[in-house]
């Protein structure tokens, strides 16, 4: 017998599964002093985890979308310089890539800070005077800006030469073309596979402890290492990115589900 296909006939007991571990976490959370007191101090780091999750995606979704472009110029060297990104940066792990940037790529960025500083008059500065959370965002926005630029690459791809074609006709202009015909109707593509990229950098912003940022998991880590209590501590750790990460899936399905019944009307 062939499983169902409708998500309506498919009751989700996953979902269900994670719920009610969530509500005897929560329980335990609200009755025991040692959880409330992780909690406290992990909500401090759910903060920065959200700021660096945010100000990376967007940063990677901007420099993704340039290189999309860059892959459908009509410039050879334009297009291999931009594969040559893409292929690089995909084939290096991420937390190497935040190591590399952190004490590697920071430094030479400010001593070449400081060489323009002096045509412009301005003080010197130290690496150290460089945020290790400023370090963390470019690297995290470095890569995923090579994944983000194959999801957009595929979305403007998927628009019919037709349109292009029709849009020159009328006397649009690249720009025009871009904007008023190719981008509104790749973004119904591109949303999807997007969300989800977005939903795993939640995840890995969490290798920015490496670093020292004072991120949920490496206040996680301080709190493990000062009470001894880690099957808790990470208890509590986990269900915090279990929460923001299923809800944030369950936000995506409505919306894709809401694109596909518009796609129906239309």
């Amino acid at each position: 017998m062939a499983a169902p296909t409708n998500d309506k006939e498919d009751f989700p007991w996953w979902l269900a599964a994670v719920v009610l571990i969530g509500l005897y976490f929560g329980w335990q959370v609200a009755s025991d002093e040692l959880y409330l007191q992780v909690l406290t101090t992990l909500s401090k780091g759910i903060k920065t985890t959200i700021f660096v999750t945010i100000v990376s995606f967007t940063l990677a979704s901007l420099l993704g979308l340039l290189l999309a472009v860059g892959a459908g110029s009509k410039w050879l060297v334009i297009r291999q310089v931009t594969r040559f990104y893409v292929e690089v940066v995909r084939g290096v792990p991420i937390i190497v890539l935040l190591l590399y940037v952190a004490f590697a790529m920071a430094p030479a960025l400010v001593e070449f800070r400081n060489w323009a500083g002096e045509f412009l008059g301005l003080d010197p500065i130290r690496t150290r005077q460089f945020p290790l959370i400023w370090r963390a965002i470019i690297a995290l926005m470095i890569a995923y800006s090579a994944f983000i630029s194959e999801v957009f690459r595929a979305g403007l791809q998927s628009v019919d030469v037709g349109q292009i074609e029709a849009a020159k006709s009328l006397g649009l202009n690249p720009w025009q073309t871009f904007r008023l015909v190719v981008f509104p109707q790749a973004i119904r593509t591109i949303m999807p596979p997007l969300g989800n990229d977005f939903v795993a950098l939640v995840k890995d912003s969490s290798l920015v402890s490496v670093l020292g940022v004072l991120d949920v998991t490496q206040l996680g880590k301080v709190i493990a290492a000062g009470n001894f209590r880690y099957f808790e501590t990470y208890n509590v750790v986990a269900l915090i990115y279990l929460t923001m990460t299923i809800g944030l899936s369950l936000l995506l399905r409505r919306f894709e589900r809401h694109l596909r019944d518009k796609e129906k009307l239309e």
